[in-house]
């Protein structure tokens, strides 16, 4: 089996291009996705997760041209998990998922 995510949703920052000092582009954004049921009173419930992703390479520049706040994507990519040590002590994680594939969905603008 193989680490893989696919996702359809929407952007829910505009997506922060990062160029690192060896010259690399990364972007980081968010996306949400939302799911609808019915409870057992028969009222229908939306939940909406998020999802931290981020890209690296050619995929960025389409990112940075194409990929807005509200934007609707269908995306493919790999779940990362990372930790660390923050200032005061506390140790943190990290879920996000790495961009492999992007497919700018709704209207074009």
């Amino acid at each position: 089996m193989r680490n893989k995510v696919q996702l359809i949703g929407n952007v829910g920052n505009t997506p922060e291009i990062i160029t690192l000092e060896s010259g690399k582009k990364l972007a980081k954004f968010s996306i949400a996705t939302n799911e609808s049921y019915k409870n057992n009173k028969g009222e229908t419930v939306k939940e909406t997760q998020w999802h931290n992703i981020i890209a690296w390479g050619k995929i960025v520049d389409i990112i940075s041209k194409y990929v807005l706040k509200g934007s609707e994507i269908a995306m493919e990519g790999k779940l990362t998990y990372q930790n660390f040590t923050d200032k005061v002590g506390n140790k943190k994680y990290v879920t996000e998922i790495v961009l492999s594939d992007l497919v700018l969905l709704g209207k074009k603008s």
